[in-house]
């Protein structure tokens, strides 16, 4: 099996209709399987599950999850779903790609969807969501290299899968652009995108190696860290707590980790985010009013499936010309002047 990505419409939160709590409306369940981050884990998991918790307020359904501790509970937990009653089941992360495929074709009546993952070709009980986050990370990683103090930034990531790996392509080419177009000479550490090697945790729950990567990154140079981990990201923050913003920045992934880990915001630079809320909540809608289809919703900077968070704590840090850079960068990703594929 494999992932591709075609631009289909995406249907933003804020553009939902809210429907009125209906007897149809709470007889209708929405299930969650989570990845091994949990459904607290400040990042996709918890992402997709507010999209849930959207649907609850906003259309009057009901709401389930289960989490998975390890990668063998993901066909154990998906099964026991599908005998628990549930209009539309939302597998999150690519990981579950084969237990998620594997019960939708066994369970055609069954309508699913999986965050961060897309068939090709396509199931039709199966909704695939993803996301252009290298079209943000390209951002990130050209404001990265007009902060940077020491002219080398770093990235890491959990499993070297396409959902973490496109992040880091994107930070690293934006990093690259910077340099082509100012003159900079801006290293990045963690990842080669042409040999498709970098440094990963190959998990995305340790703190510890959260920690133990960025201090690495940090001892090379690295005044700047992109983790793409998951929680695990959470280990650099406290390192990057410990150590002062001046020293180490962390930039965040998925949600906006300055709301989502309130401890340690003002070390986050900003966050490379993913409207996994919005897009789970679409897909709840359109399973509620019988429109759901097989295929895939693609949320890119154009329809606001992904965007660079705000600089919060950081706003008056990075110059104004730096943030006027970014602004014509985004309108040229937007319009295809600027091909962040390259």
């Amino acid at each position: 099996m494999s992932i591709f990505v075609k631009p289909l419409q995406f249907i933003a939160a804020a553009a939902l209709p809210t429907l009125a709590a209906t007897s149809m409306a709470a007889a209708f369940t929405a299930c969650q399987v989570t990845d091994t981050g949990g459904i607290d884990d400040n990042s996709f998991n918890q992402t997709a599950w507010k999209g849930v918790q959207d649907a609850e307020a906003s259309l009057g359904v009901t709401g389930r999850f289960l989490e998975s501790q390890a990668e063998t509970d993901y066909e154990a937990n998906i099964n026991s779903l599908i005998s628990g009653d549930c209009d539309v089941i939302i597998t999150v992360g690519f990981l579950l790609g084969d237990a998620t495929s594997t019960a939708a074709l066994a369970n055609p009546d069954q309508r699913f969807s999986i965050v961060d993952f897309a068939y090709d070709p396509t199931i039709p009980n199966v909704l695939g969501q993803v996301y252009a986050t290298d079209q943000a990370a390209f951002l990130a990683g050209y404001l990265a290299a007009g902060m940077t103090k020491t002219d080398i930034v770093g990235t890491f990531g959990g499993i070297n899968i396409p959902p973490v790996t496109i992040f880091m392509d994107g930070f690293v080419r934006g990093v690259n652009h910077h340099n082509m177009q100012k003159g900079t000479s801006v290293s990045v550490l963690g990842w080669d995108v042409e040999s498709r090697e970098g440094l990963f945790t190959n998990n995305f729950d340790s703190l510890d190696d959260g920690r133990a990567f960025a201090q690495n990154l940090y001892d090379e140079g690295a005044d700047i860290v992109l983790p793409v981990a998951g929680p695990v990201g959470l280990g650099s923050a406290a390192l990057a707590d410990e150590l002062g913003t001046d020293a180490l920045k962390i930039i965040g992934v998925d949600a906006d980790l300055y709301f989502t880990d309130p401890e340690k915001q003002h070390v986050y630079l900003t966050s490379i985010t993913k409207r996994m809320d919005a897009t789970v909540l679409a897909v709840i809608e359109a399973a509620m009013n019988d429109t759901f289809e097989g295929g895939v919703i693609v949320g890119t900077l154009e329809n606001g499936g992904v965007d660079l968070a705000p600089f919060h704590d950081m706003e008056g840090e990075v110059p104004d010309a730096l943030k006027a850079e970014l602004e014509a960068l985004r309108a040229a990703i937007i319009d295809g002047s600027v091909d962040v594929s390259m």
